[in-house]
């Protein structure tokens, strides 16, 4: 009989994906989660998983290990029972140590930029499973199951679980400090889990311009020269979907979905990796076809003529910032008449760590909306975000929605303001996706 599996927190992106893969893999899965989602509703449905909301005791009846989000605390009550009864108990981190084991894993990492690297290099080599922290639109999941040992994993650096994450070949998009609470402030410890991080692999890919990266001076490591590689950028609409065309190194011209330099640089990562793998130039131009971009990622999800509206996971000001680059260029491709950002901002002790980057990052925006903190969790801190972003004058909300092709802005359960043209745009890693959707 195949083993059961409980996981405490389902409905994240990430354990989900671990709960789809073993599924995939013969296990019987469980899990519960604060409150329903589409995600513990794919489950249910399409995985045959039984989901409990919320959490309760009970949900861990008969199970044989428990696998758990880093949300989750000791006092929670299915953790608390599980250690009662001695069922096994691996946080996501530990668990990737079995997951992964006896996989081979072309593991991507980095600050930003390893969600979209990760499901294009899945769309590369089409035949490998895969394991994002992001549902790519181009099997609309975040998990891809295929009878064979390769997996396309994303690798996360927030809690040094990429150590765990067996890497045959590692891709490592760019470093950035952060996450530094895990690391307990100390910059030497975080490099230093890049470092091993890459060191695990056979393979390295790395963007050699990274400040960081730049300074890894193993002979055996392929690094990647931006602005020297990649060449003759051009942003180009096809059937009003943006795309990237450039030319790399001396295997020509390629094209993908998405706007910007940082798309050409995630593409040109990805297919070194694939060439590294032994993947032919002609398939890789063929399959990369088929990547059509992840969801929250420039995702856009209403295109009209005079109304574009865009769901944006950046929730850092680096990501918020490159993403308004692209998102400039195509309004003026598409015409329209103005960029109006919203934006929630997650977890308080980000937004106090890098609140001078992120009021800098929202230059040239032509308004600003700011929602309320989603704390993630975390306790409540007071930020006086109205004063900080003063010189954008913006407006402050309680939520935001989209009816009839027009997003509504609301305070005090009152429609304050109201968008029927332009380019909006919604930025965060909270629930914002589902206001604006």
């Amino acid at each position: 009989m195949s083993k059961k599996v409980h996981f405490i927190g389902i409905g994240g992106i990430g354990l989900s994906a671990l709960a789809k893969f073993l599924y995939g893999s013969g296990y019987q899965i469980s899990g519960s989660d604060i409150s329903q989602s589409e995600i513990t509703d794919d489950l249910a449905t399409n995985f045959d998983a039984r989901v409990t909301i919320p959490h309760h005791q009970d949900a861990i009846d008969n199970i044989d290990i428990i696998i758990y989000s880093a949300a989750v605390r000791a006092n929670n009550i299915e953790y608390k029972r599980a250690k009662e009864l001695g069922i096994e108990l691996l946080s996501r981190k530990e668990a990737l140590k079995f997951i992964l084991k006896d996989k081979e894993v072309l593991a991507v990492g980095g600050a930003h930029g390893k969600s979209t690297t990760s499901a294009m290099l899945s769309a590369i080599i089409p035949k490998s499973n895969a394991l994002i922290g992001a549902i790519s639109k181009e099997f609309g999941s975040n998990v891809r199951d295929y009878n064979n040992s390769r997996v396309v994993f994303e690798a996360d650096e927030s809690d040094a679980s990429f150590l765990n994450s067996n890497p045959h070949l590692a891709i490592v998009t760019n470093v950035e400090l952060e996450h530094m609470e895990y690391y307990n402030y100390d910059e030497e410890k975080f490099y230093n889990a890049y470092r091993e991080f890459i060191s695990l692999s056979k393979i390295a890919v790395l963007n050699g311009e990274d400040e960081f990266l730049a300074t890894l001076e193993d002979k055996s490591y392929i690094k990647l020269y931006p602005s020297c590689d990649i060449s003759d950028i051009e942003f180009i609409l096809v059937d009003r979907e943006p795309y990237t065309k450039f030319r790399l190194l001396d295997y020509g011209e390629f094209k993908v979905f998405g706007f910007g330099e940082h798309i050409a640089l995630d593409a040109s990562l990805a297919i070194i990796g694939a060439i590294a793998m032994g993947e032919s130039i002609e398939d890789i131009k063929s399959n990369i076809i088929s990547y059509k971009g992840i969801k929250k990622r420039f995702d856009i999800i209403q295109n009209l003529e005079k109304i574009v509206v865009i769901d944006d996971y950046a929730h850092h000001p680096t990501e918020i910032k490159v993403s308004l680059t692209s998102i400039q260029t195509y309004k003026k491709l598409k015409n329209l008449s103005k960029v109006i950002a919203i934006w929630q901002p997650h977890k308080y002790s980000r937004t106090i760590d890098n609140l001078q980057a992120f009021v800098e990052s929202f230059d040239g925006v032509d308004e600003l909306i700011i929602l309320p903190i989603w704390g993630a969790g975390e306790i409540e801190v007071d930020i006086d975000l109205k004063g900080a972003f003063s010189r954008y004058n913006p407006i402050m909300a309680d939520k935001i929605s989209r009816e009839d092709n027009i997003i509504k802005i609301y305070r005090d359960n009152h429609i304050i303001n109201h968008y029927e043209e332009g380019l909006i745009v919604g930025f965060g890693a909270g629930d914002i996706t589902y206001q604006i959707r």
